[in-house]
């Protein structure tokens, strides 16, 4: 055992698996999480104008790539978290921690999903190959040894939440293979994705820690030895706050209309972190965010507001983005 490493617990019930078992380990329930794919469409669209030859069947088959390669960095994920998931309230009920998984299935498994992605995605386009091979390769440095990021206190939440760009870049280059989403949209994305894992682990250290005691919850995650409610509710107004700079940043230099949707973002962030801060927050389980009615309809706005402004000039916008200064005697 490493230095300061704390025990694992033993797989609870060593029962043979069934056919089931295994496919839960691909979690297709959270193909929900997908829906981060959509904005990266939406923009192409609206920013770069292309062709839409064949843009449905590139889309068909890009979700289709995505989700088969989710579900091979689910698989690995699974699979390697299993001792550490047995201390997890929820997670101890995973096929993984339950049932005695032969190896060299779960492997087996996670190469026939990653090859399916992977093969997907060639018939996607160039850009969209290179952007699904990294999101294979960020499931295997979040997960496995010697790097394992998901044990590194705050890189944990940087390095999960890598994911949404590269989802935003997937939707993208469904729509246009030549080129790649603004670099500050990237890094919008990213950081607001950052908020969404944030406020996860908030939520997991209220409810784990009054449930029981800190220690249960620093086996479960290695990286929870180093946080506090304090530090976890702070970096999710760190990361809201560099999100918000990042998405002005390129308000103003690709399309001003997007303004009018700013206010909707932000409810959509405070409706998330409300969410996170009640007792057993669905905030835990993502794929169940859709059953918040509050949340939906925030999103929803937020959608249509960008549906909107994507396609509706308002010239008068462009005159905020011009030097004004007021003189004195206006004032008088």
């Amino acid at each position: 055992m490493e230095s300061g490493a704390l025990p694992i617990a033993p797989i609870v019930n060593p029962n043979r698996a069934s056919f089931r078992h295994y496919l839960a380990l691909a979690r297709l329930d959270h193909a929900t999480k997908h829906v981060f794919i959509i904005p990266g469409i939406i923009l192409a669209y609206a920013l770069r104008e292309p062709s839409l030859d064949n843009a449905v069947a590139s889309m068909i088959v890009g979700f289709l790539s995505a989700i088969a390669i989710a579900s091979a960095n689910y698989v690995i994920n699974e699979w390697l978290d299993r001792e550490f998931d047995a201390y997890h309230p929820l997670k101890q009920a995973r096929a993984a921690v339950q049932r005695g998984l032969s190896p060299s299935l779960v492997y087996m498994e996670y190469v026939t999903f990653a090859a399916v992605g992977l093969l997907l995605a060639l018939q996607v386009g160039t850009l969209f190959f290179l952007t699904s091979a990294l999101f294979l390769v960020s499931g295997l440095v979040y997960n496995v040894r010697p790097i394992r990021s998901k044990d590194l206190p705050y890189i944990d939440v940087i390095s999960e939440s890598i994911n949404n760009p590269i989802r935003l870049t997937l939707g993208w280059t469904m729509i246009d293979a030549a080129t790649l989403p603004p670099s500050s949209l990237l890094l919008a994305y990213w950081t607001a994705g950052a908020f969404l894992m944030g406020a996860k682990r908030l939520s997991e250290y209220r409810d784990i820690c009054s449930a029981s005691d800190r220690d249960l919850l620093q086996r479960y995650r290695r990286s929870f030895r180093f946080y506090t409610a304090e530090s976890l509710t702070v970096s999710c107004f760190l990361y809201a706050m560099v999100s918000a700079f990042f998405i002005a940043a390129f308000l103003v230099k690709y399309r001003l209309e997007y303004i009018v949707a700013m206010p909707f973002i932000a409810v959509l962030f405070s409706s998330y972190l409300w969410l996170s801060l009640l007792r057993n927050s669905i905030a835990q389980r993502p794929e169940r965010l859709f059953r918040s009615r509050r949340l939906v309809a925030a999103l929803c706005l937020a959608v249509f507001a960008l549906l909107v402004t994507s396609f509706v000039d308002i010239p008068s916008f462009y005159d905020l983005s011009k030097e004004d200064f007021t003189p004195v005697d206006r004032l008088k």
